[in-house]
C-alpha cells in the first residue's frame, strides 16, 4: 500500500473512532508499528491529528457519540435504577474496579459514604470520590481523553494488569448470547485487563443494550458473573442468559428478579473451569478497622 493511501486510511479511521492505539492502526492498514508511527508524524504536521503515548487521536472530532456528558443523559432513569441495585451487590471494605462507562458512574454515585477501595480509569469517578474520607481511590495511568473523561493507552492497561480486586463494575455497548461488545478497540484492551483482575465481574446494561451488538468483541458470557439491567429488558433474552449460567438482576421491580441463591454458581460449575476466565484463587484478606489496603494487591 502506498504511503498516501495508508495515511488517508489512518485519518479516515481516526475520524470514525476518534482515538486509536498504534497497534490498532497498524492492524487496520496492514503495516508495521514503525511505519504507522512515521505516518502519524506526517499527519500530525497537517494539524488534524495529535499523537499520544502509544497512539493518536483526532484534534477536532465531530461526533458526540463518545462525549461523557452527552451519553450520561441517555436512559438516565434506568441507569440510576441499575446503579442503586448494583451498588447493593458490593460489600463494605471490598476493592472495586469501576470502568469509564456512564452506567458504571451511576453505580459509583450509590457507593458514596461506603468504606471501599476504588480503582478506576474514569476521571468523573475519581472526582466523585476525591474528598470521600472512607474511600481510597487508585487512578490508573494513561493518556487523558477529555471527551470521554477517561485514561487510555498502554499505561492504563498496565495498571489493571498488575491489580487484583474483589469486584469489577463494567459496562459495554451491547450484549447478546455471543458475549459483550463495545465501541472501541482501545477501550477493549483496558476492559479485558479489568476482567482478568477481578474475582467477580458485574456488567451493567440498560435495556437498550440487550440484544445489541457494538463494534468490537469484549468477552464471552463465561467471563461474566452477574448482569444488572432494568425492567425494560427483553424477558426471553434474560431467560436465555440465565440458561447460560449468568446471574441476571433486574432493577425497578418489587422483587428483584434473580437466580435462586447458589444457582448461578452451580450452573457455572457445571460448565467447567476450562471455559471460564482465570480467576483469582488466593483468599481475599479482610482488612482490619481503618485499613483499606486488604482485598487489593499489586504484582
Amino acid at each position: 500500500m502506498q504511503a498516501e493511501v495508508r495515511q488517508k486510511r489512518i485519518e479516515e479511521y481516526l475520524c470514525r473512532v476518534e482515538f486509536a492505539s498504534l497497534e490498532e492502526l497498524a492492524r487496520h492498514v496492514g503495516a508495521s508499528s514503525s511505519t504507522v508511527r512515521r505516518d502519524l508524524s506526517l499527519l500530525e504536521a497537517g494539524g488534524n491529528i495529535r499523537r499520544t503515548h502509544g497512539g493518536a487521536r483526532l484534534v477536532n472530532p465531530r461526533s458526540e457519540e463518545f462525549i461523557f456528558s452527552r451519553r450520561d443523559t441517555v436512559q438516565l432513569a434506568e441507569k440510576e435504577s441499575i446503579g442503586e441495585v448494583a451498588a447493593g451487590l458490593i460489600q463494605d471494605r471490598q476493592s472495586v474496579i469501576i470502568d469509564a462507562g456512564t452506567t458504571a458512574f451511576h453505580v459509583a454515585r450509590h457507593l458514596e459514604g461506603r468504606t471501599l477501595q476504588i480503582v478506576t480509569n474514569s476521571l468523573p469517578v475519581a472526582n466523585l470520590f476525591a474528598s470521600a474520607p472512607s474511600i481510597e481511590v487508585v487512578v490508573s495511568g494513561g493518556v487523558i481523553y477529555p471527551r470521554l473523561g477517561v485514561l487510555v493507552g498502554p499505561l492504563a492497561v498496565e495498571t489493571f494488569s498488575k491489580t487484583h480486586a474483589d469486584v469489577a463494575i463494567m459496562s459495554g455497548g451491547g450484549i447478546t448470547l455471543d458475549g459483550v461488545t463495545n465501541s472501541h478497540g482501545l477501550l477493549i484492551d483496558i476492559q479485558c485487563a479489568m476482567i482478568r483482575a477481578a474475582s467477580r465481574v458485574i456488567f451493567c446494561f440498560d435495556h437498550t443494550k440487550l440484544g445489541r451488538r457494538s463494534v468490537a468483541h469484549l468477552c464471552d458470557l463465561s467471563s461474566i458473573d452477574t448482569i444488572v439491567t432494568d425492567n425494560g429488558a427483553p424477558k426471553d433474552l434474560i431467560d436465555e442468559l440465565r440458561g447460560k449460567g449468568v446471574e441476571v438482576v433486574v432493577s425497578g421491580k418489587a422483587e428483584l428478579s434473580i437466580l435462586p441463591p447458589g444457582a448461578a454458581a452451580d450452573q457455572k460449575h457445571e460448565l467447567g473451569s476450562a471455559v471460564r476466565r482465570k480467576k483469582r484463587t488466593e483468599p481475599i484478606p479482610t482488612p482490619s478497622s481503618g485499613d483499606l489496603s486488604g482485598g487489593m494487591s499489586w504484582d
